[in-house]
């Protein structure tokens, strides 16, 4: 028997200062507590937030669920912050625009694409682990955030001077602050003007770079919009960098804290892809997926939600449920299985196997110059991005 949708909470978010510290140990007082919870998010807006693994990923390929914000009731307390030309991307379209959209640019993105970067990324990797002076060193920052900078960049065909620029805008809108409003607002309108500009020059002059790709991909007479160019470039630029930062952060640490499953991979009774398919479900770079909007009075969990009210699925509260995965929170590479790591579907994220060859040339070359690479803090030391939507570390200290 359902129960019809109580009136937000009046009380404190959900997202408080205990979760944005601990969302493991947050996410599993919830799960005990109930698989559906009402809160707002420190944006403003009023959400439920689904926790348990069968739910999430039922509600991750529910047709009825679109992610059209179209669809919505109303908006965060704050509003949209992004231009419509950027907002336009796959993480907002529903079937038949979403299908055609990503047909048209899986013929750029291709895996023949990512994988050409290969050599690209040992060379970057291996500059940057040059770099890495005396005993000790931040891996974030001499790490995880240049190198997916640099491949992104070079990806899209986005020249050296600009990076800083764009490393400046990522981190801005990485922000979970509620005023912080205007800062993100700031940094998408240069970001929009940079990118209209790139993609004007590659259209004149197209040259190996995805950017140009995606201008000349066609489906019969079928092309890619100046809009949806648009849109995918930032989606592709944004998204790309994040993940990836996180991905080879939260790596690092897992092996830097698990010496047993270090030594394993070391040894090669376990490979760097399994590493990383654990890490993505242990400490998932993406907290939450993209927010749903019912298009129909819908019930998840026993609990009935109204057409349009917001919906957060939390993919780090599925991949640590006791019902779906034995000792949830142990840091196993062995144990295999499916898990929520960049989505599910039709959704499932477009940049994963650039995310993964990153991390994967990253850790198997930080591993091989540095085989005596220790934390140089005690774990509950180290600092994390403050964000109810990311889990990554501000700074990851090491030393050997």
């Amino acid at each position: 028997m359902t129960r019809p949708s109580p009136p937000a909470t009046d009380g404190p978010s959900l997202f408080d200062e205990a979760l944005l510290a601990d969302p493991h140990a947050g996410y599993a007082r919830l799960r005990a507590a109930g698989p559906v919870h009402r809160t707002t998010t420190p944006d403003g807006a009023d959400v439920w937030l689904v926790t348990r693994f069968d739910d999430v990923q039922a509600a991750l390929v529910d047709p009825r669920l679109s992610l059209n914000k179209g669809n919505a009731l109303s908006v965060g307390s704050h509003g949209p912050s992004m231009p419509p030309e950027l907002d336009a991307h796959l993480l907002n379209l529903d079937p038949p625009d979403h299908t055609r959209l990503r047909r048209l640019v899986s013929r750029a993105f291709t895996p023949r694409r990512v994988e050409g970067l290969r050599s690209r990324v040992r060379a970057v990797t291996e500059e940057l682990l040059d770099g890495f002076g005396g005993t000790g060193a931040d891996l974030m920052t001499g790490l995880a955030l240049p190198l997916p900078m640099a491949v992104i960049c070079e990806l899209l065909g986005v020249p050296e001077e600009a990076r800083p620029d764009f490393r400046t805008w990522t981190n801005t809108l990485r922000s979970p602050e509620p005023d912080s409003a205007l800062d993100s607002r700031e940094a998408m309108g240069r970001m929009h003007r940079y990118l209209t500009g790139l993609i004007a020059e590659k259209r004149a002059r197209p040259g190996d770079d995805l950017v140009s790709a995606m201008i000349g991909a066609r489906d019969d007479h079928d092309r890619l919009t100046e809009p949806e160019l648009l849109a995918l470039t930032f989606l592709i630029l944004f998204a790309g960098y994040d993940n990836a930062v996180n991905l080879i952060g939260n790596t690092a640490l897992a092996l830097l804290t698990h010496e047993e499953q270090r030594e394993r991979l070391l040894r090669g009774r376990i490979s760097v892809q399994d590493v990383l398919r654990e890490t993505l479900r242990w400490e998932s770079p993406s907290l939450l997926a993209s927010r749903r909007f019912p298009l129909e009075d819908i019930t998840i969990g026993g609990v009935t939600i109204r057409a349009g009210e917001r919906i957060w699925l939390s993919l780090a509260s599925a991949n640590r449920d006791g019902a779906r995965f034995e000792d949830p929170d142990s840091f196993d590479p062995a144990r295999g299985g499916t898990h929520l790591d960049f989505g599910h579907g039709i959704h499932y994220c477009l940049g994963a196997p650039l995310a993964q060859l990153e991390g994967e040339v990253a850790i198997t070359a930080l591993l091989r110059r540095f085989p005596t690479l220790r934390l140089a803090v005690a774990p509950e030391e180290l600092r994390w991005r403050r964000s109810f939507r990311n889990r990554g570390l501000a700074e990851l200290p090491v030393g050997w």
